[in-house]
């Protein structure tokens, strides 16, 4: 693919995953050959004062423990000619793929839903930072379950009125933005995160969003009227009052966190299931392993093509995909590039925090065909004799 850089700060570019509003998103390698995803930041998002926030959010997202439902945080570059962002690579499909793909959740999987991205959340909220941009295309269901992706571009998303109109701030969020984000406020609460969680159970549990229209702006102007009430069709009724809390007009209205999960614990109590059941189920339900497999050749990690051969192990001719991830079919682009069309693939996944968490990264569930080892082996194993053969790498 043209234009696709060879390296970015330390790591390898392997191929392009996504581009968007904000920028482009990159699989790559670390020199180990761990995958991560990098986001590049589009120029035109950027200012001295923005470079600056942007640089102590990624030291203190460095900082976030005590949740498994955040990707991690990696590294990241706020004063290169083009800001970019390393974060752990989740494979998975994103919310949005599975509730489009195989319909809603039901009742139990959705409060198993809300009670562990409310824990992730929590983690991030206390930290001191905010998510900003939670939404079905930034909720990725892994191996381990939900995990929040795009942590880290916080710094990006506190939009003035006049860039909320710029494409790519607002394009693609405003169904899931609270009130005062979309009225062009800069600084928002922790229950900004509490109501866009909102929309995301909304969208689990009935498909929809509170709010839709033909163009953003028009669904702006329904978030900012507190005369119009959310839709709230199709959700189970004993989840009603919590969706609804949680999309509260006034921030101050909204429950904390920690009452979205004891909410949820409740619903599963009533259910008859246990929140540890319950996420078993939802993991079975949305897994990686649920997504379409899509044969891709090997991509190129260097303009030199210095990985020639593809790994045959059995010796059979065939060659195999070098990540023979079934969930790269649906990995997440960065962001929508109309805003009245919300994508049927998944966002790329992108930046994190919870550093320390000694969580590994989700894996797809598939079995290498006819003995191959793991794609995972056979990527490092090339990238080492890369390295191994071109020190200046």
């Amino acid at each position: 693919m043209s234009g696709v850089p060879t390296r970015i700060g330390r790591y390898t570019v392997a191929r392009e995953l996504g581009s968007g509003g904000m920028g482009e998103v990159y699989l790559a390698y670390t020199p180990a050959g761990d995958p991560v995803a990098v986001k590049v930041i589009r120029s035109d998002k950027l200012d001295p004062l923005t470079r600056a926030r942007f640089e102590k959010e990624a030291l203190i997202a460095r900082t976030v423990i005590g949740t498994n439902r955040v990707a991690r945080f990696l590294d990241a570059d706020p004063y290169a000619d083009r800001p970019w962002l390393a974060m752990e690579y989740v494979a998975g499909r994103t919310l949005l793929a599975c509730v489009d793909s195989d319909g809603v959740l039901p009742l139990p999987l959705v409060a198993s839903l809300g009670a562990l991205l409310a824990e992730g959340l929590s983690a991030v909220h206390a930290a001191g930072l905010l998510h900003r941009d939670v939404k079905p295309q930034n909720v990725v269901m892994g191996d381990d379950g939900p995990m929040i992706i795009d942590f880290g571009l916080g710094a990006f998303m506190d939009a003035s009125q006049e860039t909320l109109s710029h494409s790519g701030m607002i394009i693609g969020t405003v169904r899931c933005m609270p009130p005062e984000q979309a009225g062009g406020h800069p600084q928002v609460s922790p229950a900004a995160d509490v109501y866009a969680l909102g929309t995301v159970l909304l969208y689990a549990a009935a498909r929809h969003y509170p709010y839709d229209g033909s163009r953003w702006e028009a669904i702006a102007a329904q978030v900012t009227n507190p005369e119009i009430t959310p839709d709230l069709s199709g959700v189970p009724a004993s989840l009603v009052p919590l969706v609804g809390s949680m999309l509260a007009h006034a921030p101050e209205e909204r429950p904390s966190l920690q009452a979205v999960s004891d909410a949820c614990a409740q619903i599963l109590t009533e259910c008859g299931t246990t929140p540890a059941a319950a996420r078993l189920a939802l993991i079975a339900h949305t897994g990686a392993d649920r997504a379409p497999v899509v044969p891709e050749e090997p991509p190129a990690v260097s303009p030199e093509n210095l990985i020639r051969e593809p790994v045959d192990p059995v010796g059979d001719g065939r060659s195999a995909s070098p990540l023979d991830d079934p969930a790269r079919a649906s990995q997440p682009r960065s962001d929508e590039a109309e805003p009245v069309e919300e994508p049927e693939e998944p966002q790329v996944l992108l930046p994190g925090p919870s550093a320390g968490t000694g969580r590994r990264n989700a894996r797809p569930k598939t079995s290498p065909a006819r003995g191959r080892p793991p794609a995972s082996k056979r990527v490092a194993d090339e990238l080492r004799a890369l390295y191994a053969a071109d020190p200046v790498l």
